[in-house]
């Protein structure tokens, strides 16, 4: 079968390899639509990091070492199940949670097994992907999306991401939400924040992610923080009192202080970007003084049947943000280059699985 192998820094190849096979607990997977994303793009430029095995270490769930195949942000639709399988059939359109997990450790005994000890992720730590024409996934992870289309169920994943921080905050109806940062998780966190009932306020320097939300019509209010006062906007809107919840969604050191000056008194910050430098806070002045709040957020865990929901409802529409549908090959040039040269344009390029399979 075709697959987009990751073999390391800035070597990403199209290759024929074998088709895996069924097994007991599993799904057979033929991939539809496979999105592109940050961790990608860090992966193809910067080189393996972990969850990413190298050539010589394997990750410790999978066991396998580079090259593996790529992609986590998948639809496609259910080509074989084994006979322990009950929930999917043959033909049914699903998505899927990429994780490994060893469903040992605390966290995943807890049920958060986004934290897991040595957690891992298809499409980037091993077991196939949905760059391939076909992949075999353990049933726990496969998510029915009845006749949602594959192009939106590519969605789901950095949906799942997104509502997973706006959950863990514990958002109010009503009350009024920062986002920093108008990125793809930016504008899904927005969108969720929405479909949940609060009045958002976006902030992007960007006049290009600017034009996306406003297109998306989610925020209620988009603000160059570059042009205006931020914290103005934000207590104009709310009679002075401050934001009750803000989302850093950034990455940027002055976005995460600009994320404090816009809470109230017991406000919550909820900080959804990976950082990968130290940042200075004044904790006195920023959190103790005020009573406020700081939480944080990564992946996503029991929220992929909610991001269904919202979608299927028509609470959500994620077919706005797919920017760009490409060829599996033109993944490097058209994908990954693309994203890092014309990124504020681009919310969610999806690649095409070649397969015949109808959509």
């Amino acid at each position: 079968m075709k697959a987009v192998r990751y073999y390391g820094k800035q070597d990403v190849r199209v290759e024929e390899v074998d088709e895996p096979e069924l097994v007991d607990g599993s799904v057979k997977i033929a991939p539809a639509f496979n999105g592109l994303c940050g961790s990608d793009l860090s992966l193809f430029y910067s080189g393996p990091i972990p969850p990413a095995p190298s050539k010589d270490e394997p990750h410790p769930i999978s066991g396998e070492t580079l090259p593996v195949i790529f992609g986590h942000e998948f639809s496609g639709v259910v080509t074989d199940v084994a006979d322990d399988v009950d929930h999917v059939s043959v033909g049914d359109r699903v998505v899927i949670e990429p994780l490994m997990v060893d469903g040992t450790c605390w966290a995943c005994q807890q049920g958060r097994y986004n934290l897991c000890e040595q957690m891992g992720f298809i499409g980037i730590s091993g077991r196939g992907g949905g760059l391939s024409q076909s992949i075999v996934v353990e049933q726990r992870w496969v998510h029915p999306i009845g006749d949602m289309s594959l192009e939106e169920g590519a969605l789901i994943e950095p949906l799942a991401v997104a509502l997973n921080a706006v959950n863990r905050a514990g958002v109010v109806s009503g009350e009024t939400a920062v986002v920093g940062g108008g990125g793809p998780i930016g504008q899904l966190v927005a969108a969720a924040l929405k479909a949940k009932g609060l009045n958002v306020i976006l902030s992007e320097v960007s006049a290009a992610r600017q034009q996306i939300a406003r297109d998306a019509g989610y925020a209620d209010r988009i603000v160059d923080p570059a042009q205006e006062s931020l914290v103005d906007v934000v207590h104009e809107a709310t009679d002075g009192i401050g934001a009750a919840f803000a989302f850093d969604c950034a990455g940027v050191e002055v976005v995460f202080h600009q994320m404090f000056d816009v809470v109230r008194p017991t406000g919550h910050v909820e900080i959804v970007a990976v950082y990968a430098d130290t940042v200075d806070f004044d904790v006195a002045q920023a959190l103790t003084m005020q009573e406020r709040t700081i939480g944080s957020s990564i992946g996503y865990a029991n929220v992929h049947a909610e991001a269904i929901d919202l979608v299927q409802s028509g609470k959500l529409n994620v077919r706005q943000f797919i920017s760009s549908i490409i060829e599996m090959d033109d993944v490097v040039d058209q994908g990954l280059r693309k994203l890092r040269e014309a990124g504020e344009t681009e919310v969610k390029i999806l690649v095409k699985i070649d397969q015949e399979m109808g959509q």
